[in-house]
C-alpha cells in the first residue's frame, strides 16, 4: 500500500509544481527548471519504494520491460491519474481561480513532440533504473529530471511538453490545453511507452 502512497505523493507534487509555475504569476523561463528540479527530487524520494514512476507512460514501459508485476500497473495508473486532478484543483484554489488562456496546439506536430520525448524519458529511465550495467548508480534522479527539464524547454511550446499522461489530466482540468487535445497526449504517451521498453530490449538482448 505504501507504494501508491509514493506515488500519490511523487506525482502530485509534479503536477501541482507545473501549474504554479506555468499559470501566471508563474516562473517564466525558469519553469522547465522547477519541474525537472521536483521531479529529480521526488524520485530520490520515493524511488527505493514504489520505483519513483509518477506517470503512466513510465509504469507501462517498466510493465513492458518485465519489471513491474502485472497486479500493480491499474492502481498505479490511476494512483497517478488521481494525484494529477486533485494536484490541478488544489493549484486552481491557491491560484485563487485565475483566468488561464488554453494553449493553441497542432496536433501533428505535438504528437511527434510527444512520442518522442515520452520514449526518450522512458528509455532513460529503463537505462539507469533497471539495467545491470547501471544498477546501483546515484545519478538516475538526476538523469530522468534533465530528460524532463530538457524536453519542456525543446517542445513546451509545441505541445506544452507534458510526455505523461497524468500531467495532461491535470493540465486540462487547470485549463492549460483543452480537452479536445486529450487524445494526443494519450497516444503519443502510449506510443512512447511502448517502444522505449522495445529499444531497450533490442540493445540489451544479452540481458
Amino acid at each position: 500500500m505504501k507504494k501508491y502512497f509514493v506515488e500519490f505523493i511523487g506525482t502530485f507534487f509534479l503536477i501541482f509544481t507545473i501549474g504554479n509555475v506555468v499559470i501566471a504569476p508563474g516562473a517564466g523561463l525558469f519553469a522547465p527548471l522547477a519541474i525537472g528540479a521536483v521531479l529529480t527530487a521526488m524520485i530520490y524520494a520515493g524511488g527505493h519504494i514504489s520505483g519513483a514512476h509518477y506517470n503512466p507512460a513510465v509504469t507501462m514501459a517498466f510493465w513492458f520491460r518485465g519489471k513491474m508485476n502485472s497486479r500493480d500497473v491499474f492502481p498505479y495508473m490511476v494512483t497517478q491519474v488521481v494525484a494529477g486532478v486533485l494536484a490541478a484543483l488544489a493549484v486552481l484554489f491557491v491560484k485563487g481561480a485565475p483566468e488561464i488562456s488554453s494553449m493553441e496546439i497542432s496536433p501533428l506536430p505535438a504528437l511527434i513532440a510527444e512520442t518522442l520525448f515520452t520514449f526518450a524519458l522512458c528509455l532513460v529511465i529503463l537505462e539507469v533504473a533497471t539495467s545491470k550495467a547501471t544498477q546501483g548508480n546515484s545519478y538516475y534522479g538526476i538523469a530522468i529530471g534533465f530528460v524532463v527539464m530538457a524536453g519542456t524547454y525543446a517542445v513546451g511550446n509545441i505541445s506544452g511538453g507534458v510526455f505523461n499522461p497524468a500531467v495532461a489530466v491535470g493540465i486540462i482540468i487547470m485549463g492549460i490545453v483543452d480537452p479536445s487535445s486529450i487524445w494526443i497526449y494519450l497516444c503519443a504517451n502510449s506510443i512512447g511507452g511502448f517502444f522505449a521498453p522495445a529499444v531497450y530490449k533490442l540493445i540489451h538482448s544479452d540481458e
